[in-house]
């Protein structure tokens, strides 16, 4: 049985592993979708691209730089979001935005749910949402910079 230490570390090295190698680091060329993101309070920026189609987010990445969990936080994204459907992308930002704010939401994250202990840094869960915040405005195609505030 895997005691809630255990799960800490757990959660700890995917975090450190995803900030160290961020799976889907690079600037798509053939993108369909884009958005800018900014963290004033951690200075993370970070640049979110995706080619969509038919509905369907067929590729996704991400550039910037940021801390340790803006990073992590949008390598997992990228990892989770990959070959999903749009209204389905657009629920799991809300499901995520809601388990790192403010409750739980009854669904399986999978690897996801390693980010949910940022809840309990308040200061830290601008860095955890600022890339699913910049996914939310590439997909939707908003104009404006994405911002944690």
């Amino acid at each position: 049985m895997t005691g809630f230490g255990d799960l800490r570390e757990l959660y700890q090295e995917v975090i450190f592993d995803h900030n160290r190698r961020p799976r889907n680091f690079h600037a798509l060329e053939d993108a369909t979708h884009r958005a800018d993101g900014h963290n004033p309070l951690c200075g993370d920026q970070l640049t979110v691209y995706a080619r969509v189609e038919d509905g369907v987010v067929q590729d996704i990445s991400f550039i910037g730089h940021g801390c340790a969990i803006s990073t992590a936080s949008a390598s997992l994204m990228t990892e989770a979001v990959k070959g999903k459907p749009v209204e389905e992308v657009e629920a799991l930002f809300h499901d995520m935005h809601a388990m790192l704010t403010e409750s739980h939401p009854d669904r399986d994250f999978g690897k996801l749910e390693v980010l949910s202990g940022v809840r309990e840094f308040p200061a830290r869960v601008k860095c955890a949402t600022l890339a699913w915040h910049t996914l939310h405005n590439a997909i939707t195609q908003a104009q404006e910079i994405a911002k944690t505030e």
